[in-house]
């Protein structure tokens, strides 16, 4: 019901045009010399990335388009004792449903059984397997995009304390991972 109370312009946010647009920043960045660029993302290979953007995106089903928070972190709820608050609405906007629901799983490490709770609790009832696929997909893009977001900001930001390059380490894994299983339920993943 947020977007009810919404007024004004409000964003959206499609996170398969989020990688490509944070692939094209980390080009950019290594073209025009940024002081860091080559020392986050050396070793990543952004045409792939790109591609995965794209064969990801394939796989979605159609959903309503929802107004939702798009970045489902552990450290982004907060619990006073009383009641559980989400913080940290940067990327809140229209979109699907779905990239929350990875997002939230993904980061949640939840298990198989967990995955079929969170969807089957959302949607209301057993769901089909388009909307598995398409879970398995964006919970892959949801790592890579988190994984890329901690090299954009490893180029642009110097925040002490703050280790972009094991962030972007740790979630390339998980996305490679994700990427694994999505192979292991539905077959290869053609990008």
């Amino acid at each position: 019901d947020v977007a009810r109370h919404l007024a004004g312009p409000a964003s959206i946010f499609w996170v398969f045009h989020v990688i490509r647009d944070y692939a094209r920043t980390l080009r950019s960045g290594q073209r025009a010399g940024a002081p860091r660029a080559n020392e986050g993302h050396r070793d990543i290979d952004l045409a792939r990335c790109e591609g995965l953007a794209n064969a990801l995106e394939e796989k979605q089903t159609p959903l309503p388009v929802v107004f939702g928070h798009h970045d489902f972190l552990p450290g982004n709820f907060v619990d006073d004792g009383t009641r559980i608050w989400l913080i940290d609405w940067e990327y809140g906007g229209f979109g699907t449903c779905m990239f929350d629901l990875a997002n939230i799983a993904a980061n949640g490490n939840f298990s198989a059984a967990e995955d079929r709770h969170l969807l089957e609790a959302y949607f209301e009832k057993p769901v089909s397997g388009d909307v598995e696929r398409a879970f398995d997909a964006m919970k892959a893009a949801s790592a890579l995009r988190e994984a890329m977001w901690a090299l954009v900001s490893e180029m642009h930001l110097a925040v002490p304390g703050a280790d972009y390059r094991s962030h972007a380490v740790e979630h390339l894994a998980r996305a490679e991972a994700a990427l694994a299983h999505y192979a292991d339920r539905h077959g290869p993943l053609e990008h």
